[in-house]
């Protein structure tokens, strides 16, 4: 892995954690559906823009229309719809930390579904990262947060494990930036659906929503998945997927910066012990 894939790397796992902060803000003054929408078609056409641009085409071949749809319908109408509203009621730091397990249900899912084999350490690694969310869980939840945000953000994390599984065939055969901005148009579309069907449409502007929705939408919407595509063309799935340990220190450090979120010790402990579970799963993977 050279200089320039671990750099990306870092700037993925800190812009793909920060998403949790931004989005936290705008469901304080905006209807979550609505202002999800809303990002995945600006983002979607300043992708497909950039695509355009650099020369891409429309001219996918099967498999990339395939996991551009999975992709779309996963990540951006199930995981984050369901996040952005849960988000409402959980804090950004807990929505990160439950998002952050998404390596270990990938690995989780494609040993039990897929036969795909996992070391000893890697099982290790499953353990310890089941454990360190059940830690976490139980310290929140006797505190008081809501059970039903916390479910649709385990249900959210179950559906981007998913689209990951299908991230392969998005990434191969070029054109990655007009897929990325494709993608982004399915969420749109499905979001908007389900946004006129149980949404009010009010929305109290400020600049802080401004900021957070401009920023949502450039570097964790467009940005941080153009990168992902990249990293996973580069080096492979599996050791992308390693910069993903670095997700549970990332979301707790930034909402605790910008949100004042407060972070006791179980939730400390309970970061190290997923991240541990993360590497150990990963390390497992790439020693097949």
């Amino acid at each position: 892995m050279d200089f320039r894939a671990i750099f990306m790397g870092l700037a993925f796992a800190l812009m793909w954690s920060s998403a949790f902060t931004s989005a936290r803000m705008i469901v304080a003054d905006a209807p979550p559906l609505t202002a999800l929408a809303a990002r995945f078609m600006v983002s979607g056409l300043v992708g497909v823009g950039i695509a355009l641009a650099l020369g891409q085409s429309f001219r996918l071949n099967r498999a990339q229309w395939r996991a551009t749809f999975i992709f779309g319908i996963s990540q951006n109408a199930l995981y984050l719809g369901l996040n952005f509203v849960a988000m409402q009621w959980v804090e950004a730091s807990l929505a990160a930390i439950i998002a952050s397990a998404m390596p270990l249900l990938v690995a989780l899912l494609g040993w039990l579904f897929l036969r795909q084999r996992l070391r000893p350490l890697g099982v290790l690694g499953l353990f310890a990262g089941v454990a360190g969310v059940a830690l976490i869980m139980g310290a929140r939840l006797s505190g008081g947060v809501d059970p039903l945000g916390v479910a649709m953000c385990l249900v959210a994390a179950l559906a981007l494990a998913a689209a990951t599984l299908s991230v392969k065939g998005a990434a191969s055969g070029g054109n990655v930036m007009m897929i990325v901005g494709l993608q982004m148009f399915v969420g749109a579309a499905i979001l908007t659906v389900a946004a006129l069907l149980f949404e009010d449409f009010t929305v109290h502007w400020s600049p802080r929503l401004i900021g957070a929705f401009a920023y949502t939408t450039l570097v964790p919407g467009v940005l941080a998945t153009w990168v992902w595509f990249w990293l996973v063309a580069r080096i492979g799935a599996v050791k992308a997927s390693t910069f993903h340990f670095l997700n549970p220190f990332f979301g707790v450090a930034v909402a605790a910066a910008l949100l004042h979120e407060r972070i006791g010790p179980l939730d400390l402990l309970g970061v190290a012990v997923i991240a541990a579970g993360i590497l150990a799963v990963q390390l497992s993977r790439a020693a097949l």
